[in-house]
């Protein structure tokens, strides 16, 4: 055994030389959207500083456990990165044997005045998720940039939320800072002309965000916990940036709400429980009376807005003790207002099982058959999977158990999530 042997897994020494590493990981997962903010606003380069950062962390990732943290890790960092970024940029203006291409990072090298001091103790995380939902990408491309750069999720970690390969999602996040240093992006505030377009872009990465999270799109598990924290995360420091917003508010008490009801949304072996069978005591009443405080301080405003209405959605579904305390006419309601304001598939889909919820699963197919016909649910891609479950569950309630169990095994074959599709098979195996 060699002098640095790890210690056994199961003994007291290696239970706390894997709290060490844990406590590591997740100070490192905090302090790299500071550094990266640090590194940004001196050089200008997100591009080239998104790669010293990670070369700061790694170097992190190896030396602190073995010499401990730093009493200033922030500092640490970015005396790291910033070393690093020179080499960078050192080696990317001798390839390209242009000057100008350094531009700001030229006088960072050359004033002593621009040397790394002191770290900042401000929180530059908000800065950050405005520039990685600049206008110029795409919504996948600033997702995958935004749970990098301020999520500080890892390339592996982003592609296997995103069920796609990690050198496929390594290439995304690369175009994207290739992107934004075409397109002149700069770390500073959104100016008046499009800061509600930066804002809107923000709101609805987090939104994505919290959905992927809340109902993983592949893998083993129904949830991703750390995808739903991070959008929450991200989400109140938004919204303390302004308070006064209330669709920023309206979202952050939807996400509060709605992530209430997750610790019932599974049974025992793992198994998916709907809405109408959760035992509401594991509700999170904490959580619950948060978003519901949240969402009451803004519902009396005269605009009302797409976040804001699903938040007063989930405060609806929050209140009611039991199933049949739900006022599903109410909540139809609303999602005829939301789909007036957002006439998207995933809201047409839910207005479809309110309407069914509150009037009946005959009244319920016709209006699937009707949006259907229409605007074609059962072909859209981000809910054709749902509309079949939808669609199996109102055909189950009339007794069509036939035609419930195909469509239920239709649905199953079109989703990733090992849960979820366990589910869909085992409501179609028990009508046969």
């Amino acid at each position: 055994m060699t002098d640095h042997a790890e210690p056994a897994a199961g003994s007291a020494a290696g239970k706390a030389h894997a709290s060490m590493n844990a406590g590591i990981e997740h100070l490192l997962r905090v302090e790299a959207p500071q550094v990266l903010g640090a590194l940004v606003r001196r050089f200008g380069r997100f591009d080239v500083a998104e790669d010293a950062v990670q070369e700061a962390v790694l170097t992190a990732s190896r030396i602190w456990p073995a010499d401990g943290v730093p009493d200033n890790p922030r500092s640490w960092l970015i005396r790291i990165g910033y070393r690093r970024m020179v080499d960078l940029l050192r080696a990317d203006r001798s390839r390209r044997r242009r000057e100008q291409e350094a531009g700001v990072a030229e006088l960072a090298m050359r004033e002593p005045d621009r040397r790394p001091g002191a770290a900042r103790e401000t929180d530059d995380s908000l800065a950050l998720l405005l520039l990685c939902c600049h206008p110029a990408l795409s919504a996948a491309s600033q997702v995958a940039l935004t749970l990098r750069a301020v999520g500080g999720l890892t390339t592996a970690e982003i592609a296997h939320a995103h069920g796609i390969p990690e050198n496929t999602m390594g290439t995304r996040i690369s175009r994207a800072k290739q992107r934004l240093a075409r397109a002149g992006a700069r770390f500073t505030p959104p100016t008046d002309t499009d800061r509600d377009s930066r804002m809107a872009a923000a709101m609805q990465v987090l939104y994505l965000i919290f959905n992927e999270g809340y109902t993983a799109s592949v893998g083993d598990r129904l949830a991703r916990v750390d995808l739903t924290g991070e959008a929450i995360r991200l989400t109140r420091m938004l919204h303390a940036s302004v308070p006064a917003d209330a669709e920023v508010t309206g979202l952050l008490a939807l996400m509060l709400l709605t992530e209430a009801r997750r610790p019932a949304r599974t049974g025992g072996h793992d198994e998916l429980v709907p809405l109408d069978e959760q035992d509401r005591t594991r509700w999170d009443c904490d959580l619950i009376r948060e978003g519901t405080e949240l969402i009451d301080s803004v519902w009396d405003r005269r605009e009302v807005g797409p976040y804001q209405l699903q938040a007063a959605i989930a405060a609806m579904h929050a209140a009611a003790t039991s199933p049949q305390q739900t006022d599903w006419p109410q909540i139809a309601a609303l999602y005829l207002w939301l789909e007036r304001l957002n006439p998207t598939p995933p809201v047409r889909l839910s207005r479809v099982v309110a309407v069914a919820k509150a009037y009946g699963p005959i009244r319920g197919l016709a209006l699937l058959d009707d949006l259907n016909r229409r605007f074609q649910l059962d072909q859209d891609p981000l809910i054709r999977r749902r509309e079949r479950a939808v669609n199996a569950h109102l055909l189950q309630m009339t007794g069509d158990a036939a035609g419930a169990a195909g469509l239920y095994r239709e649905a199953a074959s079109l989703t990733g999530n090992l849960v979820e599709q366990r589910y869909l098979l085992d409501q179609a195996d028990r009508l046969g």
